[in-house]
């Protein structure tokens, strides 16, 4: 009897999937084909974007050696066409890269408007670098409370950049005669194990520096006397009645 039972059932479920085959096999068949077009839209999608990163990168290169070969003013236009065209990543560093090249070839204005357009942006970390490069930018010309300002995002003790921003403060408090507070600073930084190596270092020099007066105005140095022409004529001797013969 169990085989009976079993025949019947498999006949219903046939019959059932039959139904649902003529009623909903167009779907199905539709589906799937949407299900292989989209992953191969997928791949390709992949594969030019791959190709796209290959080539931004061999542009990215290109420019480098542009900078390196031509000079700052070359590179810019390198750099800029690969910030307006590369895919994200490539575009945002060429556009900080833009910013150096343009800061080197002596356009600070143009320089310190693309810093503060990468500041202002999405990417956290190359917004900090352009802080930081901005703030180094001016820090000879402009009043500290520009850069207190430019900095602040930068300034919390749980930025992993503050440490950065803190020496390019003490700088500008050794440029304003506030030789003390800069020194106090620069001491606190060398010793300081969390912050980075290269901080440190330059740190305790300064703070060294400062120390043992450097920043003290010494006057200026004499020139050295006139150099003597060898080929000039000996000075007469004078005669025995103590006069020099003319």
């Amino acid at each position: 009897m169990s085989d009976i039972f079993r025949e019947v059932e498999e006949e219903v479920r046939r019959e059932r999937l039959e139904k649902l085959w003529k009623e909903y096999g167009d779907y199905i068949i539709a589906g799937v084909a949407l299900i292989v077009i989209a992953v191969a839209g997928w791949q390709l999608w992949r594969h030019y974007q791959d190709q796209q990163r290959l080539k931004a990168s061999d542009a990215y290169l290109v420019a480098e050696q542009t900078f390196q070969n031509e000079g700052p003013q070359a590179a810019e236009i390198a750099f800029d066409k690969l910030a307006k065209n590369a895919p994200g990543g490539y575009a945002n560093v060429s556009r900080l890269q833009q910013a150096d090249a343009l800061l080197a070839s002596g356009r600070k204005d143009d320089a310190m408007a693309v810093y503060k357009q990468i500041a202002n942006g999405d990417d956290p970390i190359l917004g900090a670098i352009a802080r930081l490069r901005a703030a180094w930018a001016i820090a000879d010309s402009a009043p500290k409370a520009d850069i207190e300002a430019l900095l602040s995002p930068l300034s919390d003790p749980a930025s992993p950049w503050h440490y950065a921003a803190r020496e390019i403060l003490a700088y500008e408090d050794y440029r304003a005669g506030q030789i003390n507070r800069a020194m106090n600073e620069y001491e606190k930084l060398g010793a300081d194990s969390k912050a980075p190596s290269g901080i440190r270092q330059r740190s305790m020099a300064m703070a060294v520096y400062l120390k043992a007066g450097g920043d003290q105005n010494v006057g200026t140095v004499p020139p050295p006397p006139a150099a003597q022409n060898p080929l000039a004529p000996a000075p007469a001797a004078p005669n025995s009645n103590g006069q020099t013969p003319q």
